[in-house]
């Protein structure tokens, strides 16, 4: 086990974060011939990779953006310290877990590659709180049931990130309270990193929710795996 708080802290977290500024989206859509931040909302995420080439290369995406959160978060909790005291973990093993996925998450929305642009952040993010097993995990897997129905009823995926990345912190609070017994003072780095990366992720979204509001927001194609234009 790694215990030395400057390669947990440091080197893992730039690692992470060259892992997560991998630009996916655009090097996918590269390979067709298409430059992304020309086609569909100009974003270089999941969504408009589905919306340019269509839900399956869409998706394609969604899984490997998760994938940047998931990997770095699973490698540090397998090398970094064991988690301790009754079932809750060491304030170095949430700092080493938070440093890490924060690391991936930064890299995805402000990417070196890309002039330090990126995505949203969310498909990153949700590999980030699925790595962070038990204590994300739950609230994570609540909140992407609650992503999904929002977007089969309103196909907006802005809408859907915003209302599951709320659902995430409120259900964060409760698994970990009643499933696990858990105090809140024994996970405060990890309660106050999903009310952050909650904040960050809303502001990521600031011109989505403006173009909801103006009722100009454009929806998905969930019917249909061809290529789609933006409404």
């Amino acid at each position: 086990m790694i215990e030395n708080p400057y390669i947990l802290l440091i080197a893992f977290p730039l690692t992470a974060y060259v892992i997560g500024a991998t630009p996916f989206g655009p090097i996918i859509a590269r390979f067709h011939g298409v430059n992304l931040r020309s086609h569909g909302s100009g974003n270089v995420g999941a969504t408009n990779v589905g919306r340019t080439l269509g839900r399956r290369w869409g998706m394609f995406c969604f899984g490997l953006d998760v994938l940047k959160g998931l990997g770095p978060v699973l490698l540090v909790r397998l090398l970094g310290p064991a988690v301790t005291h009754g079932g809750a973990p060491s304030l170095l093993s949430q700092f080493a877990w938070l440093a890490v996925g924060f690391g991936a998450i930064l890299g995805h929305v402000m990417s070196f590659w890309l002039g330090f642009r990126g995505g949203k952040g969310v498909a990153t993010s949700l590999g980030v709180v699925l790595g962070t097993f038990p204590y994300f995990t739950f609230a994570g897997l609540g909140a992407l049931g609650i992503w999904v129905v929002v977007v089969l009823v309103t196909r907006y995926v802005s809408l859907a990130s915003v209302i599951a990345v709320l659902a995430f912190v409120l259900m964060f609070a409760g698994t970990n309270w009643f499933l696990l017994g858990l105090a809140p003072g024994d996970l405060w780095p990890l309660g106050s990193f999903a009310a952050i990366v909650a904040v960050l992720i809303i502001y990521l979204h600031r011109s989505n929710i403006r173009r909801l509001l103006a009722g100009t927001e454009s929806r998905v194609n969930i019917r249909s795996s061809h290529k789609s234009r933006s409404d």
